[in-house]
């Protein structure tokens, strides 16, 4: 029977992008869905029907266009892949106090001391995979190792919808035949240059002991030294709160209409405001970024006198930095974005009723009752006057 010290999963769902997006349309599903795209855009996902054709992510659109001529390009919808993400990690939370949160579709869980509540650690991941199918309709792969980077490693083992254990006292065998390309931080310029010293898998690394590895890479090599080894002793670090939260949009022509330009503005100010009403997050600065058709990139900011999380007020001010700004050219992307934010419980500077106070209160109460409609309905079950059909221009 094995015996854990340390036993660390890493959850990583399927072709997440691209899986949510077959599962709002069912008429996607079984067929090649490529997200992201347009005429000048990346692959930011591609669902396992597409990648048979070699479409893989962070690919020119044109290429995967060239290489899939019947993908199904679809626009990304981040807001929704975050909503899907945070049931994925309440699910998480179920099995553990102890999870970090590693990208939108990815995280490690510390199931350490768990055996009692869920069995061993084969059982608890497959409990794991059938709860996370459960609540979102999803599938998720599932690595458990003793350390971080080999639970990452073992999680892409049998995707998708797999799981693949690996136990202490197989480590040994398994890094012997590990290519070392595999193991995270190894680029290929990296592994070119361990090529040239007749180093191709985990286990050669130990033929040179851990000074010259220092000698010749700097940190870099006493890292890869570790890691062949099966060292890592990185814990998994729960949520830290982010410094910022952002949204931006480039467009398939550049444009200089200003109207346009804010009702971007208006919809990535939904994006940012509801995640921060979400996390129960209020920031000080709004800021805007323009990058214009020579990719040069503008910033401006604005502190505001009181902490928010209101739409409205993000947007406004964002629309007020807008006008502010000279356009000498046409605008190839705009975000906005909230940061420095408030610690503690925060009070009204003004303690009086006044009609400024009255119509915040008022705007809280309704983007809370339209974040609660939201929640239950969806992300278009509700819609501002000004972002009405908007997505079909």
């Amino acid at each position: 029977m094995s015996k854990w010290q340390r036993c660390i999963m890493h959850i990583d769902m399927d072709a997440f992008f691209a899986s949510v997006e077959q599962l709002d349309n069912p008429e996607l599903r079984g067929k090649p869905v490529i997200v992201g795209g347009g005429k000048r855009g990346v692959v930011a996902a591609a669902s396992y029907e597409a990648r048979r054709y070699g479409v893989r992510s962070a690919m020119p659109s044109w290429q995967a266009q060239r290489l899939c001529p019947r993908g199904i390009f679809v626009k990304g919808r981040m807001h929704r892949y975050k909503e899907v993400s945070a049931k994925v990690m309440a699910v998480l939370g179920g099995f553990s106090p102890v999870v970090e949160q590693a990208s939108v579709d990815e995280a490690y869980l510390d199931a350490t001391g768990c055996e009692r509540l869920f069995g061993p650690p084969e059982e608890m991941a497959q409990r794991i995979r059938v709860a996370v199918r459960q609540t979102t309709g999803l599938s998720c792969s599932v690595g458990v190792a003793p350390v971080k980077f080999l639970a990452k490693i073992a999680s892409d083992v049998n995707k998708p919808d797999g799981l693949f254990v690996l136990p202490p006292e197989a480590v040994a065998d398994f890094l012997a035949q590990l290519p070392v390309g595999s193991i995270p931080g190894v680029g290929k310029r990296f592994v070119d240059d361990l090529k040239a010293l007749g180093i191709r898998t985990a286990g050669d690394v130990g033929r040179y002991p851990e000074s010259f590895w220092q000698r010749r890479f700097g940190k870099g090599g006493i890292s890869l030294f570790a890691r062949a080894q099966g060292i890592d002793s990185r814990p998994v670090e729960p949520y830290t709160q982010a410094k910022s939260e952002s949204a931006e949009n480039t467009f398939e022509e550049d444009t200089d209409d200003k109207e346009l330009l804010k009702t971007w503005l208006l919809r990535q100010a939904e994006r940012v405001g509801r995640n921060q009403r979400r996390m129960g997050l209020n920031g000080r600065t709004v800021t805007l970024k323009v990058k214009f058709a020579d990719f040069k990139n503008v910033t401006r900011s604005r502190t505001l006198p009181e902490p928010t999380s209101s739409t409205r007020v993000i947007y406004e001010t964002a629309a007020a930095l807008l006008d502010e700004l000279d356009l000498p050219q046409k605008v190839r992307l705009i975000g906005v974005g909230l940061s420095q934010y408030a610690q503690g419980p925060q009070q009204m500077s003004l303690p009086l009723a006044t009609p400024d106070v009255e119509r915040d209160e008022k705007n809280e109460k309704l983007e809370k009752a339209m974040d609660a409609l939201r929640d239950k309905f969806g992300s278009e079950a509700i819609v501002r006057g000004r972002l009405f059909g908007f997505k079909k221009k």
